[in-house]
């Protein structure tokens, strides 16, 4: 063996280089711009407070009016959109033959309900009105012929009504059929003009709620249009520039509808006790229809939307104009 022996090679240890995480920071950049654009929110709470409640009153309106829209109809149902229709019958009809062309209208798929009126329960139903008492009295029999009380079906439509209407006019036997279609089908119209006012007024409170996100970033980036022109010089891409103002416009748009629902729910609470007084007077056919639960969680989140979208926008077209 040589006394000179080569020494036995080591490797060096490899430094392993850290990778790029892009991932991790697009989640950290986002997490730092919704805490940051909240911070700037509330450093200036008397300003945010105004544009959210005017956003709010934006989109309040709508629910206002679809909520009286939905006590309107409610109202119609219990006050005579479903009355009955009275159907009298020729004279000389007798009591088997008016009850089996009752059994007969209950198996239709538009009626609820059918009820026999005999000529004697017509009479005393004369009796009991002021006025005719004395009348009654002087007549040797009784005139009065059977008569049906037919009740459409709760959700029975206009059309559905009237059909029913000329089905009962041509059944044999029949002399006269009394009905309110005319009232029904006024109703019906003027609902759904309501239900279409509403829709309207919803779309352009929902632009108002836009422009007014979106006029409130703008003034925002002018304000910081020397930090941003910064920012695009070193690099910064549009997206990472424009998103601290896009989680503004979200928190202006879910503030304002969770202010919109809380108002929504305070008109109900107004509402209930003049409507609970109303309906003792109609023995409780009135009862107020409230805003359901869906609509009140989805308005907060279409107004996130909106404000997200109207933020978008206006960034958007500041920072293409600022480069």
């Amino acid at each position: 063996m040589s006394a000179q022996q080569e020494a036995p090679i080591v490797a060096e240890p490899r430094v392993e280089r850290s990778r790029p995480r892009p991932v991790a920071s697009w989640r950290d950049h986002h997490a730092w711009s919704a805490g940051a654009s909240l911070r700037r929110l509330m450093s200036r709470p008397v300003g945010t407070l105004l544009t959210v409640a005017v956003m709010a009153l934006a989109l309040a309106l709508p629910l206002t009016f679809y909520l009286l829209l939905g006590n309107v109809q409610k109202m119609g149902q219990a006050l005579g959109q479903n009355q009955a229709v009275s159907v009298f019958m020729q004279p000389g009809q007798t009591g088997p033959a008016v009850e089996m062309m009752a059994t007969k209208l209950r198996e239709r798929a538009d009626v609820a309900s059918v009820a026999i009126k005999s000529p004697q329960q017509g009479m005393d139903e004369l009796a009991r009105m002021q006025g005719f008492s004395g009348a009654l009295n002087t007549l040797d029999s009784n005139p009065l012929p059977y008569a049906l009380e037919v009740l459409p079906k709760p959700e029975a439509s206009a059309d559905d009504v009237a059909r029913l209407v000329t089905d009962l006019r041509a059944l044999q036997g029949v002399d006269l059929v009394q009905d309110s279609g005319t009232w029904r089908q006024r109703l019906d119209a003027l609902l759904g003009v309501g239900n279409r006012v509403v829709l309207i007024l919803a779309a352009l409170l929902a632009l108002a709620v836009l422009l007014v996100v979106g006029n409130t970033v703008r003034v925002d980036i002018a304000s910081r249009s020397e930090e941003i022109g910064v920012l695009m010089l070193i690099g910064a891409s549009g997206a990472f520039v424009r998103r601290p103002y896009l989680y503004a416009g979200i928190w202006y748009g879910l503030f304002s509808g969770l202010l919109a629902a809380g108002m929504a729910l305070l008109i109900e609470m107004a509402l209930a006790e003049p409507v609970t007084r109303l309906g003792h007077v109609y023995e409780g056919k009135l009862q107020i229809g409230m805003l359901p639960l869906w609509l009140l969680g989805a308005v907060p989140l279409a107004a996130a939307v909106l404000g997200w979208l109207g933020a978008r926008l206006v960034s958007a077209w500041q920072l293409r104009k600022a480069a």
